[in-house]
């Protein structure tokens, strides 16, 4: 059974230096962009939440930190995030390597508008 966390505070301390070094960073860069979002587990994840919805999800794996769900964008944001996209709404940054956190704050721009866009009753 996977652990259970009671703040993305423990989340965050429960992975190696390494990954918790990229999930702080990436957390940093979603709370630029969004100061207004809570901040809560849910799926077993870090999760930004407007209005008490899911904005984007975060997480730690072994190999990589992963965002969910990462929108389309427009060409230049689609060849930007290309190296990194793993499905069609998914986002995997390699351990290995710093997490390109200006890519963040665009996904999560790109995340905030599609929730305007939705709460107005509009395509998203």
């Amino acid at each position: 059974m996977a652990p259970r966390f009671a703040s993305v505070d423990d989340y965050i301390a429960s992975y190696p230096e390494e990954t918790r070094t990229q999930l702080a960073g990436v957390r940093r860069a979603i709370r630029e962009v969004a100061p207004h979002a809570g901040e809560k587990i849910s799926y077993g994840m870090a999760t930004f939440t407007v209005d008490g919805k899911p904005l984007i999800y975060y997480a730690g794996w072994k190999n990589h930190v992963g965002l969910y769900p990462v929108p389309t964008g427009d060409a230049r944001f689609e060849e930007a995030i290309s190296p990194y996209r793993r499905a069609k709404d998914t986002v995997r940054f390699p351990i290995s390597r710093p997490v390109p956190l200006e890519l963040v704050s665009e996904i999560t721009e790109l995340c905030l508008k599609r929730r305007a866009a939705v709460s107005e009753g509009h395509d998203a």
